[in-house]
């Protein structure tokens, strides 16, 4: 029986924010009581990302009630903090599509809403694109606040802090909130800092500081630096301001986020205000006011389909571990026989399966917060020391080190190995998290080995090279989700770099897969069969080096030669379409096709259903192959029942 869906009367009312600021000021902490629950009730049908929205309810409230949006901008960074903003901006009739086809996206999206007026899946950008909206609005000549709401750990990334940087040094009109929702910086401690947050943020003390300023210029210049750290030590003895001081930001806070009595009237002042750039540091709790996130913020950072009453989440069993959880282990297993192994990630222990790492060898596990260059960069100062690092980052947050791992890497031949998580499409979050390029990005790379896993065992495997490979860079990669089933071995076996494997031998066409593809390649072999068709089927294991013995080989006694990858263009199919044709290997009618993700931003679907669109599942595989060959399916089947 479904539970009934909690009462939100006062939150019926609201269509958009100019109705919340219709409310009197008393009527805001129960449409904040009712935004909480129904965002609760939301996410625990559809899953997604509980702990961080339910952070920010009071200070959504706040925000909309206080600053004039859309007119006004609010950027939220990450993303994934803004379900309430969404649920206020009109979008609370589809907020039960959240990150289902067709439906709402998990993150701040341009497309969907002139309340987003900037998309936000990765981390740490907010502060950067407030500013170029800042600056446009004053070159514009158009009066607006423009509001960059940065937390859950977005801070730690280095690119938060060029950006303020920029800001302090233009004196640009902008408001940055610091959502310190993990008590990073400083707690707050009760009424008294609260009434000083607010009092700083007044025109009475911003008048008398203008004032201060102004008596310190009749001063003998001797004295004016002395004056000026005794005015921001005064201040930030009660608000540990003064890092983001030095940056030129005006500095309020920390307060409780939580509060709307002292949110609203701060925020008040800091909007009246004529200078800025101002930081407001707000400390919320990960999870408030729902007890399971409350008392579990990293289990419910990001959330299954739950009950509301137990917070059980409900998850599909599967008979197969996860790739990210086989990666861990074996991980483990190389790191008990090899001291120099040590593990990296950036802010993603859990996600990366580095926690379990860490329980094992505490001393040779790093977080380096949201900072994938400096992880790229640690780890190949480590490389260079004879350690033989392990740096885990997802797919689509590899991309923001790029140039690391070329310059810092790459030219200088250090070996610094690549654990890729999240590869391919990822389902739901949508093609912000999608792990589609890597390959391309990587490939391009000189003496850089690439390697994706055909499932769980052989991820195992590829560890172990991994692990013995001391002559430069190495990267493999792996899906989101779980394995196929195969039978795990004990432990990985060094592969021979290079070299590829046979899996099915048949003739006339050849399905060469590259990564997971490969269980729907053999399957759509099984089909093939049926229709008087026998393919051979192999497994590249490595797209650098290629297997060159093993595509010539195929390419020679074969009519068609088709690839099969979770990646985009030039990425596999492309290194082996490059070496067919530079080898002549194409010349004697040998027809090719390679299937990839297509190049094109795909929305949040399943995975299963966004393969199936890229003509990447066992189906499109068959269709590409008869069609290819001029056969008709239903007609080949027909015939055959004939026979039969």
């Amino acid at each position: 029986m479904a539970a009934e869906k909690p009462q939100t009367p006062l939150l019926d009312t609201i269509g958009s924010p100019a109705d919340l600021r219709a409310l009197p000021r008393e009527d805001l902490r129960q449409l904040a009581d009712e935004l909480r629950t129904e965002m609760i009730d939301a996410v625990s049908v559809t899953g997604g990302h509980l702990g961080a929205g339910l952070g920010v309810v009071e200070l959504t409230v706040a925000l909309h009630a206080i600053f004039d949006t859309p007119h006004d901008r609010i950027i939220w960074d990450v993303g994934h903090q803004a379900y309430p903003h969404k649920i206020l901006t009109g979008r609370r009739d589809r907020i039960r599509t959240l990150r289902q086809k067709g439906g709402l996206s998990g993150f701040t999206r341009r497309a969907e809403s002139e309340y987003d007026p900037f998309g936000a899946g990765h981390s740490s950008t907010s502060i950067s694109a407030g500013l170029g909206m800042a600056v446009a609005s004053d070159l514009l000549g158009t009066r607006r606040n423009v509001v960059a709401v940065i937390g859950d750990g977005a801070m730690s990334a280095g690119m938060a802090y060029e950006a303020m940087n920029n800001a302090g040094a233009m004196d640009a009109r902008l408001i940055v909130i610091l959502n310190d929702n993990d008590m990073s910086i400083a707690p707050p401690t009760g009424a008294l800092r609260s009434y000083l947050a607010r009092l700083v943020s007044g025109p009475v003390y911003r008048g008398t500081r203008e004032a201060a300023k102004a008596v310190v210029s009749k001063l003998p210049p001797f004295l004016h630096e002395p004056a000026r750290k005794t005015e921001e030590f005064a201040r930030s003895f009660f608000t540990g301001g003064t890092l983001f001081e030095e940056l030129g930001f005006y500095y309020v806070g920390p307060i409780d986020g939580h509060d709307l009595d002292h949110l609203l009237p701060i925020l008040e002042n800091v909007r009246d205000a004529e200078e800025g750039p101002i930081l407001i540091h707000v400390v919320t709790k990960k999870g408030k006011g729902y007890g399971p996130a409350e008392n579990s913020a990293d289990k419910y950072h990001g959330v299954a389909k739950f009950n509301v009453i137990t917070g059980a989440q409900a998850k599909a069993p599967s008979n197969a571990p996860s790739y990210t959880s086989v990666f861990a282990e074996s991980l483990i297993q190389e790191a008990n026989d090899d001291p120099r192994i040590v593990a990296i990630n950036a802010a993603m222990p859990n996600g990366t399966g580095l926690d379990k790492f860490s329980e094992v060898h505490p001393s040779r596990c790093f977080d380096v917060g949201i900072a994938e260059q400096h992880a790229v960069t640690f780890a190949a100062g480590l490389a260079s020391e004879g350690m033989r690092p392990f740096c885990a980052i997802y797919s689509t947050f590899l991309q923001r080190a790029y140039d690391q791992v070329v310059h810092d890497v790459a030219i200088q031949g250090l070996p610094v190995r690549f654990a890729i998580d999240r590869a391919g499409y990822v389902g739901a979050d949508g093609p912000t998290h999608a792990g589609n390029y890597d390959s391309a990005y990587l490939g391009a790379i000189p003496n850089m080995v690439l390697m994706a896993a055909a499932d769980e065992a052989e991820l195992r495997h590829m560890v172990a090279t991994a692990a013995g490979y001391d002559q430069g860079p190495i990267a493999f990669r792996y899906p989101r989700g779980d394995g196929v089933g195969v039978d795990l071995p004990a432990r990985g076996e060094r592969l021979p770099i290079g070299k590829g494997r046979v899996v099915r031998e048949g003739n006339t066409i050849a399905l060469l897969s590259y990564g997971t593809r490969l269980s729907e390649v053999l399957a759509a072999a099984d089909r093939l069969a049926t229709l008087g068709l026998n393919p051979t089927v192999a497994d590249a294991r490595f797209m650098k080096p290629l297997d060159a013995e093993l595509i010539a080989d195929l390419a020679g006694r074969h009519d068609l030669l088709i690839t099969a990858e979770e990646s985009g263009i030039g990425g596999f199919g492309s290194h082996v379409a490059t070496f067919l044709a530079s080898n002549g290997l194409l010349d004697g009618g040998l027809r090719f096709r390679p299937l990839m993700i297509p190049d094109t931003f795909v929305e949040h679907a399943s995975q299963a259903d966004m393969y199936a669109e890229a003509g990447l599942d066992r189906a499109g595989v068959v269709a590409t192959a008869l069609t290819t060959l001029g056969y008709d399916e239903a007609a080949m089947a027909a015939a055959l029942a004939k026979i039969s």
